[in-house]
């Protein structure tokens, strides 16, 4: 695993080590890996959706503008 410094502004700092002492996680690292997953996932939907509207807007199968894709998609990801 590569072995990073990074700075972290207070309020954000706190919340870290609220998190870590309320033993949801073991260290600060374990956490922001975790976001940074999480992060990463969330990406990865947003890139499947983005791929989503444009192949529907190319296929000409749909009246719907990107914005009514977009936040049919969204309801749909978010239950």
């Amino acid at each position: 695993m590569a072995r990073q410094s990074i700075s972290f502004t207070e309020p954000n700092d706190k919340w870290l080590k609220a998190q870590v002492n309320s033993k949801e996680y073991s260290s600060k690292s374990e956490l922001v890996n975790d976001l940074i997953r999480q992060a990463r996932q969330q990406q990865q939907q947003i890139d499947l959706v983005r791929l989503k509207l444009e192949k529907a807007e190319k296929s000409g199968f749909t009246s719907d503008s990107k914005e009514q894709i977009l936040a049919e998609s969204k309801s749909l990801l978010n239950g």
